[in-house]
């Protein structure tokens, strides 16, 4: 995982604009999560990493990454990081973590909300009468109300001062949600709710001075994804063998810049309720991914992948 601690000639990041800083990512263990705390602590905030694998104890998604470790990659980036495990489903819990953090630096600026981990429940492609109930209720749950339980906890903290940023990471533009169904009814309604639910929150912090957005990475290079296409961060490209198509994907370092940029712009509330994704932020912004690359994965989807169009990451990346 070095490979992903390298904030590159990214000079927005270099300057440390996030010092004194305090966020709190939600679902860090691995994946965008994960790379969204090392990111903000590259650019000097101090980051809570929450969830619920630990080095001694594995959640449901039973893999080998552990919130220990993304502490150990934020304070290696140069931030300070601090895990916490959580299970965002466990009121009491959630409530503890926020008194902890008031009580250890007395404000909260930024918040991700990133729980997911419903993965091994999802039937990719199974229609709502054949798909497992009680697979189906428990992604909910995972996916919505662990983002509604933080926020209720967190949000009287991050709006005692003004200037919050609210982040919540989905899958897919609310423009593309709305025009394309989502795998199944359960993943679909999932990930349309939690863009939606940036959309209500942001309503509620403008009169506090804070900012909500929802922000989706395009194709993750997350752990896992590596892990089905048998490659590493490093020879990621040998998939494109099996998946053409995957020449357009992203390491979960650019969505983790992409907070980072947000989080550092003075002007973040002019993006107040709305959807973003990694690959438009880059293009506001300037940042890039490791490779020094650009991908605009959701533009591609629309223009090459969804039309059946041959694979052909040229202008995309």
């Amino acid at each position: 995982m070095s490979q992903l601690i390298d904030t590159g000639s990214d000079t927005s990041l270099t300057e440390r604009p996030l010092a004194g800083r305090v966020a709190l990512v939600a679902g860090a263990t691995r994946g965008a999560g994960r790379q969204i705390a090392v990111q903000l602590g590259a650019a000097g905030a101090t980051v809570y990493a929450t969830g619920r694998s630990t080095r001694g104890q594995r959640s449901e998604m039973n893999r080998p990454e552990a919130i220990e470790e993304t502490a150990e990659l934020v304070n290696e980036a140069g931030g300070v990081g601090i895990a916490v495990p959580v299970d965002h489903l466990v009121p009491g819990g959630v409530e503890a973590l926020v008194q902890q953090i008031d009580r250890e630096q007395g404000k909260l600026d930024v918040l991700v909300n990133d729980v997911w981990g419903a993965d091994p429940m999802i039937g990719w492609d199974q229609p709502l009468w054949r798909h497992s109930l009680s697979d189906g209720l428990r992604t909910l749950r995972l996916a919505i109300d662990t983002h509604l339980i933080t926020s209720h906890y967190a949000l009287p903290l991050l709006i005692r001062s003004p200037g919050g940023l609210v982040v919540e990471v989905g899958d897919g533009t609310t423009e593309y949600n709305e025009k394309n169904y989502r795998a199944t009814v359960f993943y679909d309604l999932a990930k349309t709710a939690v863009n939606r639910l940036a959309f209500s929150q942001a309503h509620e912090l403008r009169p506090y001075g804070a900012t909500a957005v929802a922000l989706t990475p395009g194709w993750l290079r997350s752990e896992m994804m590596l892990d089905i296409y048998g490659v590493t961060e490093a020879n990621w490209r040998d998939a494109t063998a099996k998946e053409p198509h995957f020449a357009v994907s992203e390491s979960p370092a650019y969505v983790g810049r992409a907070v980072a940029a947000l989080a550092a712009d003075p002007d973040r509330a002019r993006w107040s309720g709305q959807s973003l994704s990694s690959g438009q932020l880059a293009q506001v912004y300037g940042f890039t991914d490791l490779d020094g690359s650009q991908p605009d994965a959701w533009r591609y989807m629309v223009e090459v992948q969804d039309p059946g169009k041959p694979a052909d990451a040229t202008g995309y990346r």
